[in-house]
């Protein structure tokens, strides 16, 4: 018989979407977005909707396996309709290896320490036990490194908690009602699809859409007004806007009074960054900066959803916090559709101590264990560490492909002496490195809790299918390896239904009345804001102050940051890759290394459907540029600077502007030459949350006159040695 069972969508979208999946005699048979859910209304992403060719792709990880050839791009398969047969790897038992994986952990622990031991995960999924619950309890236990998860998005929730106190934000529903909505670096349209909607409502009711970005999105063409900014210069268009509203009183001086620290500073800040000189750096001329401002200030109600591509620049944290000032000293917070939009994460507040269990390392090391940053992967891995990473233990990530500074990367990942592991769903980038691959579950096939980063709905997320092959989910995983290292604290014993309750089991009031059986039978549940489990009378977060800060004000003087070397107040501080500095003399194209609209970071690279609707290995050029360089539409092209090269198409077709380039992320081994964007970004970190700066990078970029293959003769990875930085 067919059944439908509800789940959640657990990859790195702000969307979180509520799905229906369709099972019939064991087999997943349909997906769809469940219309009940207020934010998901029915539909699903293109990605998602062809979430069944994800989960029953020839080429899925079915199978334990164990390298039995050296480390390096994989060989073809001899029977392309059997591609996850190959020969550098063969197939084990779990028993193999469990066996060796926990031989191997115990030899290294005994000889460096546990601490040469790195897990390395991220967004994978964001289902709140697959991504941190029991795998940080085993590692936990172990005495593991520690692996500070910051490539993505610390840089602007620093900058935005600095002034707010938590991520709290405009819910979704509320832009229906907006008539001034910004989108700062955000498209929407691409990545962030089910607020689009409620946009197109607002605009039918009269709204204007702008769109701020260096970039020509999908959602730049479809906007009343596109702003192309220069990459790196938010935080000047920020000032800028703030210094014409101030001076020219347009902003709410009862609300700055009320619920604002520092006014005055900021006021004194901001008379630095008239539009004419802000104009230089952002290439938006000065009567372009004043009108934003004006209507920005005076159309009501206005709201920003700002985006995580402000902050993959060099001064992203602080550009954040800029433009998190704006609905402060304008008061939007206070109106239905007004206000701002980064994350709704801080709003949850899940009990996720007693998810992760920290305290479980003073049973190994008495102390916590050291921390390493993902962002320098590379200098983890190449660099001499006290003690050296002699293990890896890869899940939920693909580093291969999405870390910074990628050749240096490559070059740890060859070494002989670590041993690594990937537990994946397929054989990425990563795998080509890993000496054991163990067969990871997608969400059809196991359960999972989940909040969200772009709307106010916790959900549970049922298990579908049973797991295809002996595919095993991230928390029977890391219990398996629990038992085999001889664990005997209690909670590796814990079931999925028990690190749900203890999830839930918190003191937040806005989980009040949500425990697991409700969640369970109604799918999803909002957020409870008013005392009243059922209300869903608008959130308005911020419309009475009440903010999370130390001093309950939006903080627009912050005197904690001076402790770091920043800015009190904000400003903008041009990065060290960028047209405004001298660096550029070398490498004069700021380059933007894009995702795609089509793939989610790496994830659904490698699925025949959906790379037909992509294209990729394309280097989008000006017109200017091209010409200048006697480069045409379709020509190869070589992009390059100090940290390596890459062999692309160009695309002249007006995306960006003059000094601007853009590459979109793919798997490396999809990519001529077995190449991707990141051989040219860098491990450099922002300036606040140490969070990687994939939109700092200059390039150059030359008629490529070799012959189409040459990319395969430029030196191997293991021998070139670029400069840092």
């Amino acid at each position: 018989m067919k059944q439908v069972v509800h789940a959640a969508c657990p990859h790195d979208c702000p969307d979180a979407c509520g799905v229906l999946i369709t099972v019939d005699n064991g087999r997943a048979v349909n997906i769809q977005g469940d219309p009940a859910h207020p934010v998901t209304r029915g539909f699903l992403c293109a990605k998602v909707t062809k979430y069944l060719d994800r989960v029953y792709a020839p080429d899925r990880v079915l199978y334990p396996m164990r390298r039995v050839a050296p480390k390096g791009i994989a060989p073809k398969p001899p029977d392309k309709s059997a591609p996850a047969i190959r020969s550098d790897f063969e197939r084990i038992t779990w028993d193999e290896a469990l066996d060796e994986i926990t031989t191997r952990l115990n030899s290294i622990a005994a000889e460096f320490g546990s601490e040469a031991i790195l897990p390395f995960s991220y967004g994978g999924t964001l289902g709140k036990l697959g991504y941190g619950s029991m795998d940080r309890r085993f590692f936990h236990r172990l005495g593991a490194s520690q692996l500070s998860r910051n490539i993505c998005s610390d840089a602007g929730e620093t900058g935005v908690i600095s002034v707010y106190g938590a991520n709290i934000s405009t819910e979704p529903e509320q832009f229906r009602h907006s008539k001034y909505i910004i989108a700062w670096a955000a498209n929407i349209h691409g990545n962030n699809v089910h607020l689009w909607p409620f946009i197109e409502e607002a605009r039918h009711n009269g709204a204007k859409l702008v769109v701020i970005d260096p970039y020509r999105t999908r959602t730049a063409a479809c906007a009343d007004w596109h702003l192309p900014i220069n990459p790196g210069t938010d935080a000047a268009l920020a000032l800028g806007v703030m210094h014409v509203i101030i001076k020219e009183n347009l902003h709410d001086a009862e609300y700055v009074s009320r619920h604002t620290l520092g006014f005055d500073a900021l006021q004194a800040k901001v008379r630095e960054y008239p539009p004419e000189k802000v104009a230089k750096w952002t290439g938006i001329s000065a009567a372009d900066i004043q009108k934003l401002a004006r209507e920005y200030a005076t159309v009501r109600p206005a709201v920003i959803r700002m985006n995580y591509g402000v902050q993959r620049s060099q001064n992203g944290g602080m550009a954040s916090r800029a433009i998190a000032m704006l609905p402060c000293i304008t008061g939007s917070w206070k109106e239905i559709g007004g206000g701002f939009q980064l994350s709704t994460s801080g709003a949850y507040e899940l009990n996720t101590a007693a998810l992760r269990r920290r305290d479980l390392m003073q049973s190994s090391l008495g102390r916590p264990a050291r921390v390493l940053n993902m962002v320098e992967l590379g200098k983890a891995l190449n660099q001499v560490e006290d003690p050296p990473v002699k293990a890896l233990f890869v899940y939920n990530s693909n580093p291969a492909a999405v870390c910074p500074n990628r050749n240096e990367v490559i070059r740890g990942l060859r070494r002989p002496d670590l041993f690594t592991v990937v537990h994946e769903q397929f054989l990425t980038d990563t795998t080509d490195y890993a000496d054991i691959v163990l067969p990871a579950t997608t969400f059809f096939e196991h359960k999972d809790l989940q909040d969200a980063y772009g709307h106010y709905f916790l959900q549970i997320s049922n298990q579908a299918i049973e797991p295809l092959g002996e595919c095993e989910s991230n928390v029977d995983l890391f219990r398996m390896l629990a038992q085999r290292m001889g664990f005997k604290d209690d909670c590796f014993s814990d079931s999925v239904d028990d690190m749900i309750d203890q999830a839930l089991d918190s003191p937040n009031p806005r989980l009040k009345g949500m425990d697991r059986k409700r969640l369970e039978k109604e799918g999803h549940m909002r957020l409870n804001f008013d005392g009243s489990e059922a209300s869903s009378k608008p959130f308005l977060p911020y419309a009475d102050g009440n903010f999370q800060t130390p001093s309950g004000k939006a903080e627009l003087y912050n005197d904690r940051l001076k402790a770091e070397g920043l800015d009190p107040v904000a400003e903008f501080v041009a990065p060290e890759e960028s047209r405004h500095n001298s660096s550029a003399k070398s490498f004069p194209l700021e380059l933007l290394a894009r995702k795609t609209n089509n793939f989610l970071n790496s994830t659904f690279s490698n699925l025949p459907s959906l790379q037909r609707m992509e294209q990729t290995g394309l280097l989008e050029m000006s017109r200017k540029d091209a010409e200048t360089r006697g480069i045409r539409d379709g020509d190869p092209v070589r992009v390059f600077n100090r940290r390596g090269e890459i062999q692309l198409k160009a695309r002249v077709d007006g995306a960006v502007s003059p000094g601007v380039v853009a590459a979109k992320l793919n798997w490396a081994k999809l990519t001529p030459g077995n190449l991707n964007i990141n051989v040219l970004t860098s491990e450099k970190l922002s300036d606040m949350g140490n969070s990687a700066t994939f939109y700092s990078v200059l390039v150059e970029v030359e008629l490529f006159r070799g012959s189409p293959d040459a990319q395969s003769q430029v030196a191997p990875v293991e021998n070139q040695r670029p400069q840092r930085g």
